[in-house]
């Protein structure tokens, strides 16, 4: 027996588990007189020899894996002892040669397939195990046979094609070879490095003017199908096994593009949409099966894409962020090896990958002995060029061939494409016996030693590179996949899940939206990152405000001014970034309405908010412009939200208190509803005619009465119509209707106005809940049929929030005749008695069912602004007959009147109306920025330092809530002792 390979001095690996390697062995020699078979007796007799022993009790006490296989290929180990393991490498090849191979059935393709990739995988872990070839002879040899098992089932499909009537029969030993059809090998395979259970990376290819094909639907969808089965042919698990796993996401743009591509599309994208990780990726670029001449033209196509021979500062910034978006420590933070990742951790293989690629992007337009698929022959180059010092390149060497010797034992265990160093001393030591060392200490002061000089050595590459800002761990985006310390980094940072952010920003490097099709725009956006995600970061919803960005940027017409700007002024993209997470309403707007960002850009929207009056005049300025009455609702919206979003920037960055921010939000409202209702009966009047005398009043209520409207209030209004010939009277138009038909239709009109959505959105909600007879009433109530009920139908409760009932829109002669119907009605003389117990009652049964006890609910919880809107409202009903004056919508007003009129003290009505602004100036903050979560525990930063900010007698945010509890304790002491429980009671 002459067993080459194995009598040469190479140190075979010993058995981690000795034991199990003695018993599968002895269990070998069992089998081998059970069965009689050639190979397994043949290896029993090779077991007798040292060396062939310690190679099959390294085998069996090591990989479980390689064990199975050894089971079911015991003859590529004799054929390699007899043959020579490069001569058993021809035969497994040349099994695939043969045209009867591809032109089998496609179950009989794949079956032989994977039984010759587990031939082939055994025979290299031979060949690795047993020393006999080097790193650079393995890696070269499973690309080769990558090569060969791409090619083989791309002639099997396109004889299935053949079969099927769509092209030619395929002829001659390599029938791709003219297909029109190719497949670049990208990545390891594309380098010549594939590993041993490394999946491929390709990019398909396909020219239409050479492919031969007739199809019922496209050339692409044929080629996109066809592309799919190849990836099935080579991946889908049987029982045999898989080939080779495949990815296909380094084709251009790969989330949106089908999985074949032209070369003319291709060619396109990389031209205008190419990145600059995309052409670190196509240095490896490389023919792989298929078309070879194809793949060889298009690589040359792309040649002034890859190698750049002159490249401006921003190119070469960007080309640096590839390499700082990894957070290099250099060195000065302990690398655990236990779990350590030896690919893409830090002192890895993409660590080295990168190093030489980034240099090769800068330097190998001008110097073509750069342009190397391989990593290690790229270095040697690099130094050899004077573009690397010599040390670190043969430093980064020696760690690469280290560390893709122990990625290959990794994987060998179990034949899975790990790179993670597994957890546990007895695990870590099984891994350190199979890579050839005696004690554990020994491989793990190696290990470290080498990732410890690649992170020194990559650190040091643009040490001189600004830092992509204060990062606590990788955010690289470049590639197809989620980087894992990105995805951890993310949650880290706030996020709640990584994957999906980090897959948006791959969108946006991939030029999917327009504001970053432009490689400027990218680069911009490359260095903004870390600053951006951070700043999203401090907001009150991270991941709602990273959604309202992306749907910021991807409205941007262009996004090269905005980012540079932002590069610029670092404040203005932490300002924006709290829009997008710390104000819902403003970010909704500022997303669809990218071009309100203006106003943040040029200072205007901190001037002085604009009074009443010059509200009606910019709004009735801008309908002038309008061509229809659908421009009339879009230009109403645009202008409402403009001026909101105004409202809301002074709140949120505090110009306008919360109380201000009511009156300014109310003007807005109001200015709405007297620009619209023109137009609306303009409009309603074009089918409809008019009433003769006749005139439709608009009445506020609630919040909108009350002028304390907040970003999350709608509008609670009343419609009061006048029809001097009574409700029977008919309009003039071509469909004339009554008078109560008449302004029911037109109220609903209105109402539609204020709630259709359109393409700028929507104005309000509104509520008309608090007419007469609440829903089961008409929407538009007659003027006479509205005094009469409110005089005799109406509950004490319509009385109380008529009291914040307020003319806002329609004919000043009847506004001033409905004003007059209100303020006789509220000054009606009561009976004090049955009214307190009305309020009290009518206050407890609120408290039933929507009682509270979080002191953040603002509006119900008890001592909070509904207590004190009951005291206003119920001293205005009981006292209003004596002292008319007293009257307002106006809450705070209403309790300078009461005081003035000595109904309350001075010391309990200041109490109250201080109380209600505070409540006020924090509901509007809240709902601006929170909505309607009221648990302190998720208010971020910012919010709880407002809100600390908001009292000048407040240092924490503890004392805030002190505070706030006592306020209301006081509140609703006031309320229950001396004004309406108790006395109720009596």
């Amino acid at each position: 027996m002459n067993i080459e390979f194995l009598e040469k001095t190479n140190v075979i690996p010993n058995p981690a588990f000795g034991d199990r390697a003695l018993s599968e062995l002895d269990s070998w020699k069992k089998r081998a007189l059970i069965n009689g078979d050639q190979a397994s007796s043949f290896i029993m007799e090779m077991s007798e020899k040292p060396r062939a022993r310690a190679l099959l009790l390294s085998i069996f006490g090591n990989s479980q894996f390689l064990t199975q296989s050894l089971r079911q290929e015991p003859g590529i180990l004799q054929s390699a002892a007899i043959n020579g393991l490069n001569e058993t490498a021809l035969k497994i090849v040349s099994s695939l040669s043969q045209d009867d191979f591809w032109r089998q059935n496609s179950e009989k393709v794949s079956e032989k397939l994977r039984i010759a990739k587990r031939q082939f995988s055994l025979l290299v872990a031979i060949a690795d195990i047993s020393g006999a070839w080097d790193l650079d002879k393995i890696v070269t040899t499973l690309s080769d046979f990558a090569d060969k098992t791409i090619d083989c089932s791309l002639s099997h499909l396109l004889y299935q094609a053949f079969l099927c009537g769509n092209c030619p029969e395929p002829k001659g030993v390599n029938p791709t070879q003219n297909s029109g059809i190719s497949i670049l090998g990208m990545g390891k395979l594309g380098a010549r490095e594939l590993n041993y259970s490394s999946d491929i990376d390709l990019i398909v290819l396909f020219d239409e003017n050479r492919v031969e094909w007739k199809s019922s639907s496209s050339l692409q969808h044929d080629l996109h199908r066809l592309t799919r089965d190849l990836i099935g042919l080579l991946s889908a698990r049987t029982k045999n096994g898989y080939v080779f796993r495949t990815d296909l996401r380094l084709r251009p743009d790969a989330g949106t593009t089908p999985l074949a591509i032209s070369t003319t599309a291709a060619e396109r994208y990389y031209e205008n949409l190419g990145q600059n990780w995309e052409r670190a990726a196509m240095i490896k670029a490389r023919p792989s099966a298929g078309d070879i001449e194809l793949a060889k033209s298009m690589l040359e196509t792309l040649e002034p894409f890859i190698w750049r021979k002159n490249l401006d500062f921003s190119a070469i910034q960007d080309i640096h962020s590839i390499k700082r978006q990894i957070n290099a420590h250099k060195g000065h933070h302990k690398i655990t090896v236990a779990g350590h990742n030896i690919k893409v951790g830090r002192g890895g293989i993409r660590e080295i990958e990168f190093y030489a690629q980034t240099q090769q992007l800068i330097w190998g337009g001008r110097d073509e002995s750069l342009r190397k698929r391989g990593t290690c022959e790229s270095l040697k180059n690099l130094a050899k060029a004077g573009r690397t010092d010599r040390d670190a390149a043969d430093s980064l060497v020696s760690a690469y061939y280290f560390l893709r010797h122990l990625e290959h034992r990794l994987q060998m265990v179990a034949d899975e494409q790990t790179h993670t160093v597994p957890q546990g001393i007895d695990k870590i030591q099984h891994i350190a016996i199979f890579s050839g060392f005696n004690s554990t200490e020994a491989f793990t002061s190696r290990l470290t030693n080498h990732l410890e000089s690649v992170e020194i050595h990559y650190a040091k590459l643009f040490e001189d590179s600004p830092s992509l800002g204060k990062q606590t761990g990788n955010l690289v985006f470049t590639g197809t996949e989620d980087d894992p310390d990105t995805i951890e980094t993310l949650k880290t940072m706030g996020f709640s899940d990584g994957s999906p952010i980090a897959a948006t920003i791959r969108g946006w490097h991939h030029g999917r939206v327009r504001s970053t099709r432009s490689t400027r725009a990218r680069e911009l956006l490359t260095e903004l990152m870390p600053q951006l995600l951070a700043s999203l970061c401090e907001t009150i919803d991270p991941d709602s405000a990273f959604f309202h960005f992306n749907n910021f940027i991807t409205n941007l017409p262009s996004g090269i001014q905005l980012f540079s700007l932002f590069h610029a002024n670092p404040n203005l993209l932490k300002l924006l970034a709290e829009v997008m997470g710390s104000a819902p309403s403003l970010a909704e707007n500022l997303s669809r309405h990218p071009e309100l960002l203006d106003g943040l850009l040029t200072g205007d929207f901190y001037t002085t908010f604009p009074n009443k009056p010059q509200l009606d005049s910019h709004l009735n300025l801008n309908l002038k412009k309008a061509k229809d009455y659908e421009d009339i609702l879009d230009i109403t919206r645009r202008w409402a939200h403009e001026t909101q979003f105004q409202v809301g920037m002074q709140l949120l960055r505090g110009i306008l208190n919360g109380y201000s921010s009511g009156i300014a939000l109310t003007n807005i409202a109001e200015t709405v509803l007297n620009g619209l209702l023109p137009c609306v009966e303009e409009s309603f009047s074009e089918q409809h005619g008019k009433i003769a005398g006749g005139g439709l009043g608009i009445v506020a209520m609630g919040k909108l009465g009350g002028k304390e409207l907040t970003f999350l209030s709608d509008l609670d209004l009343i419609f009061i119509y006048k029809s001097p010939d009574g409700i029977d009277a008919k309009s003039s138009g071509p469909k004339p209707l009554l008078a109560s038909q008449y302004f029911a239709r037109l109220s609903n009109r209105v109402v539609s106005a204020l709630t259709a959505l359109t393409s700028e959105g929507r104005l309000y909600d509104i509520d008309t809940r608090l007419r007469p007879s609440g829903n089961s009433g008409p929407i538009a109530s007659e003027i006479s049929g509205f005094r009469t009920y409110f005089h005799k139908e109406a509950w004490t409760w319509e009385h109380m929030a008529l009291t914040r009932a307020r003319f806002v829109a329609g004919p000043k002669d009847l506004g001033s005749e409905i004003t007059c119907i209100i303020n006789k009605i509220l000054k009606s003389k009561r009976n004090p008695n049955q009214l307190l117990k009305d309020v009290a009652e009518m206050r407890l049964k609120i408290n039933t069912e929507r009682g509270t006890q979080n002191r953040w609910k603002l509006q119900h919880v008890r001592g909070g602004l509904l207590d004190i809107e009951f005291i206003t409202q119920y001293l205005q009903l009981r006292h209003a007959s004596e002292f008319p004056e007293i009257l307002s919508t106006d809450t705070t007003s209403v309790l300078k009147n009461l005081t003035k009129a000595g109904l309350i003290s001075g010391v309990v009505g200041e109490n109250l109306e201080k109380s209600g602004k505070y409540f006020k100036n924090f509901q509007a903050l809240l709902r601006l920025t929170v909505g309607m979560n009221r648990d302190p525990r998720n208010y971020p930063k910012a919010l709880r330092n407002r809100l600390i900010n908001q009292e000048t007698n407040t240092k924490s945010f503890s004392s805030v809530e002190t505070t706030l509890k006592e306020t209301q304790n006081n509140i609703y002491e006031q309320y229950y002792k001396n004004i309406i429980d108790i006395p109720a009671k009596k």
